[in-house]
This record gives structure tokens, C-alpha cells and sequence, in this order.
């Protein structure tokens, strides 16, 4: 089939836009050929297992699946009764961009928490976190935190064992969505156990597709005892895949060869290099009406600027508002962003906010 697009086009949307990373691909088709046994019964699954446990410790348990949402659906759903509830933070991915699938597949509702930063303490999830025996509330019974969050910032391992502490202390599960869990790790600089298992997380969403991967995520059980069913939750969620190898492949090959931590690591040296660049021009004042509303502290920059400049520049270099009424935007940065797109993407927003 001949490419329907033009190879050399990038934007700041979304990491999502880049495409599948060339040693994945070389993964792939080096896991392709002749019979493997299905749905998980395979050599590759079998070694994802041995890798898991090796980065997460011995009790670990992964369960590949197709996609983030249904990651945190299903991992969310193992670890409540039918009466149970999450807390979360309002910008949490399974609040505002999962179309109501947690409440919809598995019947939880959400307990949101405004937070300036997209990160919760004990002090905030416990304006949330109450009411237990009352018949009338449903009950608060897990705590799900986001790594790195939506906003682009990071728990350190303190902070997340101080909300796994206070959880458990009140009965409740941590689950943590690892959507950017490498980019999470490539910042922090330690091993993923020390924010996870180490930590006290009890459930991992583990991500991968934004991380060059073809449609591969997984469920990282940590505390087998405080999860149920996941075996055949994942089939009933339509989350099993029955060529699983190409699946655990993918995912093998992020720990294989350093790439995952390569490529992460190198995403959000390239969020740092444009949020310098556009520092440096406010400093000296060849950029103005630009400003930060978070830390850059992976791969995403928070910036506000006037709408219509947002508008000119989005019409020449593609990325998503995040707030229109206050003038705020994302923009990402990939494993296959280049110097050369953050250097013409930064002339770009000058020249536009010149005008």
C-alpha cells in the first residue's frame, strides 16, 4: 500500500501521534512466524512475566491488554464491590477523556478532587474519602493517581507512599495509571519500583502506546490480595487478546534493549528544550504574552497565551487547548520529536506572537 502522509509531519499535539517506534517494528516481525499458543500461553508472555517480576518484585502479575481505558477499567473493577467508589483527581484521565467507561463498564462512580498541580495528597483525598457504612453514600474504597498526571508533573516515591499509607489505613486500594510511566521513571531516575511496588501501590495500569508502541498496554497486579478476578475480568471486558505474543513483544522490547527508558527519557529532554527556548525569548523580550501554569517535568509544557495567537499557531503546527476560557495549552513531545521541530515550532510561536 502506498503511505497516505507526509513522513516529515509533526506536531505537539499528543505523543499518541507518533507513530510505532522502528525496533518495535523489527520486534514484531521478529515474533511473527509459525504457531505460538494463544491468548497468553505463549514464550513471549511467559517472559514478560519473568521481566515484570524482575522490575516489580516477585509477586507481581501482568496481564497484557489492547488499550489505557480498558487497562483502567478492568484494573479499577478487580479491585471493588458493586458499591464501590474511586477517588481521583477532576483532570483524572478515567473522569474527563474515557467517555464515562468506568461508570458505564463497571457500574464505579467517581469521586473528583480540583487540585492546582493534577496531584492528590491525604489531606485531599480526604475531603472525598468518608462516609463508610453509610448506606446512602457509596463507598470510597480506592484511590486512583495518575503517573505522570495529566498535567504533566510527578509523584515522588515519598509522596506516593504517603497516599498508599493513608489509603490503606482507611481500607482503601491504590491503583496508579502509568499512562506515562515510562516518562514518570526516565525524570525520576529510579528503578519503577521504588514509586510503585515500593511505594504501595497496589494495581498498575502500565503503559506503552505513548511510548512507541502498536496498541500495548498491561495490568501490573502488585498486591495479589487486594484484587479479584482480574483472569477473568480481562475476558469479560473484551481486554484478552488471543495472538497475546505480539502483545508481550512489544512490550519486552521497551525493557530489552533500554528503549523504553531511551526513548522516554529523550521525549521529555525535548518538553525541556522547548520550554527553555521560550523562557530564554521571554527573558529577553523577543517573546511576550507567554506564560507557564505547570513545572516541566516530562514530556508535556502548560502554557497560556491569547487564543487567536494559539489559533495562527495551530493552523501552521498542530496542538489542543487545554482550558480555552483562561488561554491555556498542551503541548507534547514524542520519541521521534526533533531538535529540529522544537527549534521551528519555538520560531513559530515568536513570530505568531509578534503580530
Amino acid at each position: 500500500m502506498t503511505s497516505l502522509h507526509d513522513h516529515n509531519y509533526r506536531s505537539f499535539a499528543s505523543d499518541n501521534y507518533a507513530g510505532v517506534h522502528p525496533e518495535v517494528l523489527t520486534a514484531l516481525a521478529d515474533a511473527n512466524g509459525g504457531h505460538q499458543i494463544s491468548y497468553g500461553e505463549d514464550v513471549y508472555t511467559e517472559r514478560l512475566h519473568d521481566v515484570m517480576r524482575t522490575e516489580f518484585g516477585p509477586a507481581a502479575e501482568v496481564f497484557p491488554v489492547f488499550n489505557g481505558t480498558g487497562a483502567n477499567v478492568v484494573a479499577l473493577t478487580s479491585l471493588l464491590p458493586r458499591w464501590g467508589a474511586v477517588v481521583a483527581t477532576s483532570t483524572a484521565h478515567i473522569h474527563t477523556d474515557e467517555g464515562g467507561a468506568p461508570e458505564k463498564m463497571a457500574g464505579l462512580k467517581l469521586y473528583t478532587i480540583p487540585t492546582p498541580d493534577g496531584k492528590l495528597t491525604p489531606e485531599l483525598i480526604a475531603t472525598e474519602a468518608w462516609g463508610w457504612g453509610d448506606e446512602h453514600r457509596t463507598q470510597p474504597l480506592a484511590v486512583s493517581i495518575t503517573q505522570t498526571t495529566e498535567l504533566g508533573t510527578l509523584y515522588t516515591p515519598a509522596e506516593v507512599r504517603a497516599i498508599a499509607d493513608w489509603a490503606h489505613e482507611h481500607g482503601m486500594a491504590l491503583h496508579m495509571d502509568g499512562a506515562r510511566i515510562w516518562n514518570a521513571a526516565a525524570a525520576l531516575g529510579v528503578p519503577f519500583r521504588a514509586f510503585t511496588t515500593d511505594a504501595g501501590v497496589d494495581i498498575l495500569s502500565f503503559g506503552g502506546t505513548k511510548n512507541g508502541l502498536l496498541g500495548a498496554e498491561a495490568i501490573v497486579v502488585l498486591n495479589p490480595e487486594r484484587v479479584d478476578g482480574m483472569v477473568y475480568l480481562r475476558k469479560t471486558s473484551m481486554q484478552l487478546s488471543s495472538k497475546m505474543r505480539f502483545l508481550s513483544a512489544q512490550l519486552l522490547t521497551l525493557f530489552s534493549t533500554g528503549l523504553g527508558l531511551r526513548s522516554a527519557g529523550y521525549a521529555n529532554a525535548m518538553a525541556a528544550r522547548l520550554r527553555s527556548a521560550l523562557e530564554a525569548g521571554i527573558s529577553t523580550g523577543s517573546i511576550s504574552g507567554l506564560s507557564f501554569t505547570q513545572a516541566t517535568q516530562a514530556n508535556a509544557v502548560f502554557a497560556i497565551l491569547p487564543n487567536d495567537a494559539a489559533d495562527r499557531i495551530r493552523e501552521r503546527v498542530r496542538f489542543y487547548d487545554w482550558d480555552r476560557a483562561l488561554g491555556q495549552v498542551r503541548w507534547m513531545c514524542a520519541f521521534d520529536t526533533t531538535e529540529d521541530d522544537v527549534d521551528a515550532f519555538v520560531a513559530v510561536i515568536r513570530e505568531e506572537l509578534a503580530r
